[in-house]
């Protein structure tokens, strides 16, 4: 009972505050009553009842120990990018493609524009990295396309752009220029997308004109020329810009119809969200998203918040009240729309109940009337507040308070105005406005300070429900009385709190501006933990609790911001706290929260090595930055797909500033405790890195070379381009899986592919530098170098570059462009059937299957008998040519045949159709006999034994493998190297699944340093795919030298949030003739694909055996080193080997030489 006192103190103040009241009224003068308080003359009785009470105080709470995992937060919901893939409600390839584009290039974006075209659509992006203008086009129209463009210095002008802002292939003519746009597959499953990058460097340029050739065809802007402008988008966005695809447009398009109602007052606002309130939750996490958008719109002042309507303040109040009681009630009964219901929360002031909303009224005028301040701003305020209250009253209050506390210097009243977006221009377009500026006299100094501070409560109440103060008093309680014409306000406090909450958020009160953060933070932190069970409960004043929690997680972001330069001179371990403090505080307020969970984790295992002294923390706190920072990244995405086409198709419709809808996602996530834990990550990093002895780059290809820098957002848009001098590209995203471009000579990117993706063999293969760049500084440099000539200057640890003169690259570029082509001899021996349709392994030859079929059979019975190797049967080389014969698929054969014609011709879009088609085929029933009898004498499970669907999933693998002869990668890898692609085929090595705990990858002479003496291997959890496909993060990493194969060093810790496990079942490899060509680095290229899919699964390194437990760490990396060292020795040659760890045994799955 006595916190609960505490929190009535501010009762109490108003109870004195009567008392004293009442002197000035029998005539007592102010000095008269302060003189006789301080003599002890005169006692409040309140202030005899202060005398009596003891508050509690203390230095900092002992936070209770946490379980993270009952922070967990996870709904089975249909996501966003489900969602997208509906063509009804979703954003297109190209849309998705061009987003891709904007968040990748770093700048801010200038412009964004759709036209439609047809059946089709264009999007063209302009954005501003780096002092110059980009503009990204991207259409999903078939056929070949060119763009005949040109820049413009004056709106309407045609004029020839600067030949250094000429794409590679283009044409320059007398006012214009035409370049072919070029093709790329994107998304998942791939479509086709047309797209083009243009860098304009002229500062001058004020817009693009284009019309497009298709055909011989011009293709116009409903007859007129496109045009795109480069303008800073000052002004408002044109209806129509954008087509509501990605949105909940019908609900979007009744928002704009009762807009025009909506700006009449925010009663009016209110009630028309209250009414479309329940059509926005039945159309799901897009219609909330809908709500949001309009309401932030709103709370940015991006809309008019009244217009000609004269409304009470109790009738906003009410309205408030009436759609927030709504949004509480969705909260309650739809959790997987919880962190969305929050956000809308914070754009939206409680309400009040016990007509707090009238007492705005009320209170002014006795304000007024007490203080003799009736006229001038009072008076212009006191009827602004009477005619339309609004959130701009909070402001203008806390800037009379701020100018009577500086001695009534006026400017301090104009800074806490300015600094929160309110202008005079904007005070005097009110529809009472304010033209005054206050004037008070000393003499009412001390009590406008005192009733101004008292009235911003109630200010608050009803504007401010993520105010920390306001939210505290609304749960605990509070009573004002009425007073002749001033009613009375009764909050009574929310029931069924824990015991110690009051105290605790006493003490978040008291040490809410202390410089030291660290014990508010805690304190924050502490109540958000105790508030969590309540929020999950059915609570009849949950509305107020979910206020007290919005309001304390913005507390912890402000507290960062104030304490971040607190952190300059701290040590690693303070800021891993406050890192895992920020996490835990956005795992609090995150939906599907898992992965921050286990950062969360990570972080707190990171700081125990850090104080047990273990010399691998900074490594391992490292990988937790890296997954951290791409949790981070997944939730940016997330936001953007969510927000971002809703923010653009409402701002299109009700003309809101373009700018405002540019940055409408970016400035969602500022505001978050996202963009807090980034700070905290990027002042740990370069700090990590020293401790760890990583240096800014990872060289995962050290070949020295010199080359012109060209800057691009992804290596996969470029991946088929051929660049005719000497390139070293700097891409901000490489993935893993992507063809190197043709004419590249080095790859630098921020990314993080694994040292044993595919695109590292590849560049290793090809002789291409590849590395990875850790220090933004570094890259920002290079980027800025486009166009320049560097020389690179490579160790196995580290890269120097330096600008040279093109006069000496004469020496050195025809090296790097011939390093990176394909051999000359390289040549594919055409394979035929072979009259089976399927062999057992003690048949696999040359003429039969791959290398990849022959060495796993020639590893049987060689390796050591603690090595497994799986039972392989194959479909051999010509079976698919063969079933392509079969009568059966006479129709196939046929289609399969004018594709490929097309294909000859140039329609590179016929790829993905080849490949569909190829799907189409039916199996000969002499292919499903003989494939069962092999296998069930092989001892491998034949599908069909689980029923005819379990054949079906079968017979499908078997075609994708097939197919993936025309995935774009593998086609244009051969086309590089001048291979016939009629030429290449494809065998099926069939094997069953290990259902794996982990999987790893060995290079047996290590492909950094060249270093013989040394293995290098790479391991993560589940199935391999995750480590030689494109999924984000890194694998753990080590080396081993031969001479010591019990003594594995950790290069790396792993930093992959997912892991792919699948039940037992079937995987099909790909096993053409063109994977281990000398001179060719064709692995990789094709497909294996397994029966069943594989369950993505997140994982948890905090409680992984391989992480925590060094002996076993020490007995399973030895052990695949040891593995290595003996498939080495049976080859005589350098080993790339894959396998997998099941419950502590090794198994090789399949080795080839190390090229």
């Amino acid at each position: 009972m006595l916190m609960r006192d505490v929190f009535h103190k501010q009762t109490e103040f108003e109870e004195a505050r009567e008392e004293l009241q009442i002197k000035l009224d029998k005539g007592s003068s102010l000095d008269e009553i302060r003189k006789k308080f301080i003599r002890g003359d005169i006692q409040a009785q309140v202030l005899k009842q202060l005398q009596n009470k003891r508050y509690f105080t203390f230095e900092r709470i002992q936070r209770k120990k946490i379980d993270f995992m009952e922070l967990l937060n996870e709904h089975t919901t249909e996501s966003v990018k489900q969602k997208i893939s509906i063509p009804s409600n979703g954003l297109t390839t190209v849309e998705i493609f061009l987003n891709a584009k904007g968040e990748q290039d770093g700048g801010p974006i200038l412009n964004k524009a759709m036209f439609k075209l047809g059946d089709g659509k264009l999007l063209v992006l302009v954005t501003k990295p780096f002092s110059k203008t980009k503009v990204y086009l991207a259409t999903d129209l078939k056929g070949p396309l060119t763009l005949h463009w040109g820049i413009s210095r004056k709106p309407g002008e045609w004029a020839a752009p600067p030949q250094s802002a000429l794409p590679h292939g283009s044409v320059l003519l007398d006012r214009a220029s035409q370049t072919k746009l070029l093709e790329s597959y994107f998304g998942d499953p791939p479509h086709q997308v047309k797209f083009l990058e243009i860098d304009i460097a002229e500062e001058n340029s004020v817009g693009m004109p284009f019309v497009l050739l298709s055909g011989g065809k011009w293709i116009k802007n409903n007859g007129s020329d496109f045009y795109v402008d480069f303008g800073l988008g000052g002004g408002k966005l044109k209806q129509g810009a954008t087509d509501g695809e990605g949105t909940a447009k019908d609900l979007l398009d009744k928002i704009a119809e009762k807009e025009s109602q909506a700006q009449r007052s925010f009663m009016h606002r209110f009630n028309i969200a209250s009414d479309l309130i329940e059509w926005a939750k039945d159309a799901g996490e897009l219609g909330l998203a809908g709500i949001f958008v309009w309401m932030r719109f709103m709370a940015t002042r991006q809309l008019i918040w009244n217009k000609n309507y004269n409304v009470k303040p109790r009738e906003i109040s009410r309205a408030q009240d009436r759609f927030t009681d709504l949004l509480q009630n969705i909260y309650k009964s739809n959790p997987q729309y919880q962190e969305i219901l929050r956000m809308i929360l914070t754009t939206v002031g409680r309400g009040g109940e016990g007509d707090v909303g009238q007492r705005i009224r009320d209170e002014i005028l006795v304000i007024q009337r007490k203080n003799n301040c009736k006229g001038g701003m009072m008076e212009e305020w006191h009827q602004k507040l009477h005619n339309n209250t609004s959130p701009d009253d909070v402001i203008i209050c806390q800037a009379l308070i701020d100018y009577i506390k500086s001695g009534l210097d006026i400017s301090a009243y104009w800074k806490t105005l300015n600094s929160n977006g309110i202008t005079k221009e904007r005070l005097q377009s009110y529809d009472r406005a304010i033209h005054s500026e206050p004037i008070f006299s000393r003499d009412q100094k001390d009590g406008l300070l005192h009733d101004l501070q008292n009235y911003m409560r109630t200010l608050k109440a009803v504007h401010s429900g993520a105010d920390l103060e306001s939210a505290i008093t609304n749960c605990m309680g509070y009573r004002a009385e009425g007073r002749g014409f001033m009613v009375g306000v009764q909050i009574n406090p929310v029931a069924g709190l824990p015991s110690g909450f009051a105290e605790l958020l006493e003490y978040v009160l008291d040490h809410v501006e202390d410089k030291n953060i660290e014990p508010l933070l805690e304190g924050l932190l502490e109540v958000r933990e105790e508030l969590r069970p309540l929020l999950r409960k059915t609570h009849d004043r949950l509305r107020d609790l979910l206020f007290l929690d919005i309001a304390l997680d913005s507390m912890v972001r402000t507290a960062i911001e104030r304490g971040y330069e607190e952190l300059n001179n701290a040590g690693p371990h303070k800021i891993m706290y406050f890192i895992s403090l920020v996490l835990e505080n956005l795992a609090l307020s995150s939906d599907n929260n898992k992965d921050l969970i286990y950062c969360l984790k990570g972080w707190n295992h990171a700081q125990d090595m850090f104080r047990a002294g273990d010399d691998d923390w900074a490594l391992y706190a490292k990988s937790f930055l890296d997954r951290s920072r791409l949790a981070l990244a997944r939730k940016a995405e997330y936001y953007e797909q969510l927000l971002q086409p809703s923010a653009e198709y409402l701002g299109s419709l009700l003309g809101v500033d373009q700018w405002a809808v540019n940055i409408f996602t970016e400035e969602i996530i500022r505001a978050g405790s996202s963009a807090s834990l980034s700070l905290l990550l990027n002042r740990l990093d370069p700090v990590l890195r020293r401790s760890a002895n990583l240096g800014s780059w990872q060289v995962i290809s050290p070949i020295g070379t010199v080359g012109y820098v060209v800057v691009v957002d992804e290596l996969l848009t470029v991946q088929n381009k051929s660049y005719g001098r000497p390139t070293i590209l700097v891409a901000k995203s490489v993935k893993g899986e992507e063809e190197i471009p043709a004419g590249t000579v080095a790859v630098l990117t921020s990314d993080m592919p694994d040292v044993l993706s595919h695109v590292s063999v590849r560049a290793r293969n090809s002789r291409v530098c590849f590395a990875t760049c850790f220090d933004p500084d570094i890259l920002s440099d290079l980027q800025v170098n486009e166009g320049k000539l560097l020389r690179l200057e490579v160790t196995s640890a580290d890269i120097f570059y330096s600008e040279i003169k093109e006069s000496e690259l004469s020496e050195t570029s025809s090296t790097n462009l011939k390093e990176c082509g394909p051999s000359s001899s390289v040549n594919l021996v055409r394979k035929h059937f072979r009259g089976r349709y399927a062999i057992s392994s003690e048949e696999f030859t040359s003429e039969m299957v791959g290398a990849k079929s022959r060495n796993i059979a020639y590893l049987k019975g060689k390796v050591p008998s603690w090595v497994g190797i799986p039972t392989s049967v194959a479909l051999p080389f010509g079976v698919f040519e063969k079933v392509l014969l079969d009568s059966s698929n006479q129709v196939v054969a046929d289609t399969l045949e004018a594709l490929k014609k097309r294909l000859e011709e140039g329609e590179l879009s016929t790829l993905g159709e080849i490949q569909e088609t190829v799907l189409q085929l039916a199996a000969p029933p002499q292919l499903v006999q003989e494939l069962k009898n092999k296998m069930q004498s092989s001892s491998i499970p034949w599908p069909g034994d689980e029923g005819e669907q379990r054949w079906a999933h079968a017979w499908m693998a078997i075609k994708k493998v097939w197919a993936s002869k025309w995935n774009e990668r593998a086609f244009f890898s051969t086309r590089k190297a001048k291979l016939d692609h009629d030429d290449l085929c494809m065998a099926v090595l069939v094997q069953e699944i290990i259902n794996a705990d982990y999987a790893f990858v060995i290079h047996t002479t290590n492909p950094s340093s060249g270093d013989s003496s040394e293995i290098y291997a790479e391991v993560v959890r589940g199935l391999g795919e995750s480590l030689v496909g494109a999924y984000p993060g890194r694998a753990l990493s080590f080396s081993c030298k031969k001479s010591d194969l019990n003594s594995p060093k950790i290069l790396g810790y792993p930093s992959k949030p997912i892991g792919l496990f699948i039940r037992q079942s079937i995987i099909f490899r790909s096993d053409s003739n063109g994977e281990d060509l000398e001179g060719y680095a064709g692995a990789g290229l094709y497909d294996s694909v397994p029966m069943d899919d594989e369950e993505k699964v997140m994982v948890d390194y905090s409680s992984d055996p391989l992480i925590i437990d060094g002996n076993f760490r020490q007995s399973i990396l030895s052990s695949i080193a040891r593995a290595g060292s003996s498939i080495e020795e049976l080859y005589g040659s350098p080993q790339d080997i894959e396998g997998v760890v099941k419950d502590g045994k090794i198994y090789v799955v399949q080795t080839r030489p190390q090229m």
